[in-house]
């Protein structure tokens, strides 16, 4: 098994050999998770794309989004030709970014679910599922970006006809690269701008060895990014505690009980912000719908309702929170004040002695 950093050796001749970020967005998906990340900020793509950062590795990234080569298969400047490479051997160091959910192929035999460009030998289309399954273990690195790649998302909702599932559901929970790397899982519906760029960051300060293995809860989340609920950070918190709650939108109050989600969710985004420290959902008034977690969006179901178990502990917290607020009011209304040694005017009542 090789190491993150023992694959990143130089070149005959001196040069260190870039990290190739192979971006795969033909999972069903909507592009969302693409679309968000360049506004990411902390990084920007464009940091990391141009090595803006100190220590950074050297970094190709080949995304549909921005990459140039944009030419039919077998052209002057074939995209898909970077895929060809790295399947044929001749592409290492990469990370495999997978962005949608994968669909289950053998529920679909005269035909394909979803697929990128063509095979060489056949001609035929090359499914997503099959892209994995020759990728995957050659790559340094496997990343899922947004909840339909990490956990399925909306396409995983039961009942749907395409099976579809999230990467570690489809390579396994427990699958690491060759490198050691477990399966990186950013979820959001789209993602955090600034959750993926930061754990891409992360992952290629580890490639260069400059940081320890990234470290991810047991739903392979960045756990510095996903350690606290929306609630535990949200600024609407302190409402819930006084058992002040919105009865509709508009309302400054905590949201629990037209539908937010926010004690039990695991998601940075009312501490961070949505894009450059500005918004996010709780932030703009909206609920907290569960997007980042595992069971999204079955066990969250239907949006906009009180979720269980909130009516009783929203009942239990608005009697604590009367007294609490009673308490309040009155210390408030104590310390709101100036000392009583002093008033508004020229005149001294601190004691003061003057010792001439």
């Amino acid at each position: 098994m090789t190491t993150a950093t023992e694959s990143r050796q130089p070149v005959p001749g001196g040069e260190e050999k870039p990290i190739h970020i192979l971006w795969i967005n033909a999972g069903l998906s909507c592009d969302g998770d693409s679309v968000a990340l360049t506004a990411a900020t902390q990084p920007s793509i464009e940091e990391i794309v141009l090595g803006a950062l100190p220590g950074l590795p050297k970094v190709a990234v080949h995304w549909p989004l921005i990459d140039f080569e944009c030419g039919p298969d077998k052209g002057a400047d074939t995209f898909i030709e970077w895929w060809y490479k790295a399947d044929r051997g001749e592409l290492d160091p990469f990370v495999l970014v997978i962005e949608g959910s994968i669909p289950n192929e053998a529920l679909k035999k005269e035909g394909y679910w979803s697929g990128f460009g063509n095979d060489p030998e056949t001609g035929q289309p090359r499914t997503t599922s099959e892209w994995l399954d020759r990728l995957a273990p050659k790559a340094l690195a496997v990343m899922a970006a947004g909840t339909c790649a990490t956990y399925g998302g909306i396409h995983a909702m039961e009942g749907n006809a395409t099976g579809a599932m999230g990467v570690p559901d489809y390579l396994g929970w427990d699958w690491k690269s060759s490198a050691g790397i477990p399966i990186i899982c950013v979820p959001g519906c789209p993602i955090l701008p600034d959750n993926f760029s930061e754990t891409l960051l992360y992952l290629l300060y580890q490639a260069a060895g400059q940081a320890p293995m990234i470290p991810l809860d047991e739903h392979l989340r960045p756990t510095w990014l996903f350690g606290a609920t929306v609630h535990e950070n949200c600024d609407r918190a302190g409402y819930y505690e006084q058992g002040q709650f919105a009865e509709e939108y508009g309302s400054p109050q905590c949201l629990v009980k037209i539908g937010c989600w926010g004690p039990v969710v695991k998601c940075n985004v009312p501490k961070r912000g949505w894009i450059n420290g500005i918004g996010g959902c709780p932030n703009v008034g909206g609920i907290c719908i569960g997007c980042t977690m595992p069971g999204f969006p079955d066990k969250f179901m239907p949006f906009m309702d009180e979720p269980p178990g909130a009516h009783l502990s929203s009942t239990v917290i608005r009697a604590y929170g009367s007294v609490i607020r009673r308490l309040r009011t009155y210390t408030e209304k104590t310390t709101d004040t100036e000392p009583k040694w002093r008033t508004k005017g020229r005149k001294l009542l601190t004691g003061y002695r003057a010792p001439w």
